[in-house]
């Protein structure tokens, strides 16, 4: 595992941040779906740091933001969850790593449709929905689980165009030495 520069933790930290605020303050919560884009710094983090940074982000931003600003009871598990999307995104979208020598463009696939899914439905429909499952136990998994679906639905699309946007992003971060690459 390699250490992380004070700069790298500093980054970082005001990535946790922004998923915070995203998640907690400019979510649009209707009936049946919950728009938002708090996962942009989940992805940011995975594009510039790798898992790790990826992981970091996802999780201690959804750690911190129920423990500040809570919705309803925490439960470790959306946390776990929140880290195992950084993670996956940082497998697959991290510019530092051999598939992507010279930063170039991403492909649709595997780099953007593959850690959409994972993070879309196996994270978050299947083990999300756990979760909820026994928060609130009105419903049984498989209600909660239909109930769900047009959410991650609807977000996979969302993920799927914004995620391509954010690699100039990431490239030009790195051209201007703001993000370095760590040894």
């Amino acid at each position: 595992m390699k250490k992380l520069s004070l700069r790298s933790i500093c980054h970082l930290a005001i990535l946790v941040a922004l998923e915070v605020v995203l998640n907690r303050f400019l979510s649009i919560q209707t009936p049946f779906l919950k728009i938002g884009f708090s996962f942009v710094p989940v992805v940011m983090g995975g594009m510039l740091y790798g898992p790790l940074g990826g992981a970091l982000v996802g999780g201690l931003g959804d750690m911190i933001g129920a423990l500040l600003f809570p919705f309803g009871p925490y439960h470790p598990g959306f946390s776990v969850c929140g880290a195992l999307m950084g993670a996956g995104y940082g497998l697959f979208l991290y510019m530092g790593s051999a598939r992507f020598p010279n930063r170039e463009r991403l492909q649709l696939w595997p780099n953007v449709i593959v850690p959409v899914a994972f993070a879309c439905f196996a994270v978050g429909l299947l083990l999300n929905t756990l979760w909820v499952s026994q928060l609130y136990g009105s419903r049984t998994y498989w209600g909660w689980f239909v109930y769900r679906v047009p959410d991650e639905l609807g977000m996979a699309v969302v993920k799927t165009v914004v995620i391509p946007a954010l690699a100039p992003l990431a490239r030009q971060l790195y051209r201007l030495g703001v993000i370095r690459a760590e040894g």
